[in-house]
């Protein structure tokens, strides 16, 4: 398959928005984002983020949050922004994402709060103590293809992934889930579409959940997401991790970091999420991760 370019991948087709007026775009969810039944929220985030591009008069998302009001379905949808404040080097908004209900009227699926700068403008100092996640190669991590599916249903967005999962984090796949929240591998479009900052939005959100690893099984829906964009990515495979410390009231959280190619951290995002239905109180207790 020919590497697809920034502006050519079914990504950038899939969350392409028309303007119908100031402020109110039109969009179509594409079933090919799909887990289960549900639109996956971090494509939903980029097709958003992608409005607020265009509505800000600045285009990188610095910090995004999002919250899920209502599961998004495949079909039309309708986003309207606002300006909140345009500075100088930052720019505020906030944009609501809509669909139609049975009877006609607009539901609202998911509101977010976002600001834009120019990455391509912050200085190049960095003083962190973070480092990136020792993955095994490539080529010895594990992909969708090499075992069975442990979600009954749709399961079309990982064919627009490539993601190859640490053997280390993928026991749930055998039945035999480690304990630990950890979720870590290599991520990339699967027609070869190098990452930008508005590709990170949907990177954050796209591994399986570590609610795997806890032993629980089914869909994790997300409640609500921040996402903040440090540096424009390198080409080239990245690099994710995700950890869960905490289950507790039905509810998780998880806290990812994005490496690019050249080893600098590219984005972070925390979530919180409600964990499985079938967790019920003891599973919470008897699933906490250990450290």
């Amino acid at each position: 398959m020919a590497q697809a370019s920034i502006g050519d991948s079914e990504f950038d087709r899939d969350t392409a928005v028309s303007p119908r007026a100031p402020g109110v775009y039109d969009a179509e969810l594409s079933a090919g984002w799909t887990i289960i039944h549900a639109v996956n929220g971090g494509y939903l985030l980029a097709l958003l983020g992608r409005a607020l591009g265009d509505a800000l008069p600045h285009s990188d998302p610095f910090t995004v949050s999002a919250h899920y009001l209502t599961p998004s379905v495949p079909g039309k949808a309708v986003i309207r922004t606002e300006v909140v404040r345009a500075g100088r080097t930052l720019s505020t908004g906030q944009a609501s994402l809509f669909q139609y209900g049975d009877d006609g009227a607009e539901v609202e699926r998911i509101r977010v709060l976002a600001s834009y700068g120019d990455l391509d403008a912050l200085p190049d100092d960095v003083r962190t103590t973070a480092e990136p996640p020792l993955l095994p190669p490539y080529d010895q991590c594990l992909g969708t293809g090499d075992g069975p599916s442990v979600i009954p249903g749709s399961s079309a967005i990982t064919e627009r992934l490539d993601i190859r999962l640490d053997p280390a984090t993928v026991g749930w796949a055998v039945g035999a889930p480690s304990g630990k929240g950890e979720m870590r591998g290599w991520f990339g479009l699967a027609d070869g579409r190098d990452a930008d900052p508005l590709s990170l939005l949907l990177t954050v959100d796209a591994l399986p959940p570590t609610s795997f690893e806890l032993g629980l099984k089914g869909w994790t829906p997300t409640v609500e997401l921040t996402t903040h964009i440090r540096c424009r990515p390198a080409p080239g495979p990245l690099r994710v991790s995700i950890t869960t410390r905490n289950l507790a009231g039905g509810f998780l959280e998880e806290d990812a970091e994005v490496w690019d190619s050249a080893g600098r951290l590219v984005a972070q995002s925390r979530q919180l999420a409600r964990a499985p239905r079938s967790a019920g109180p003891g599973c919470a207790r008897s699933s906490s991760p250990r450290t």
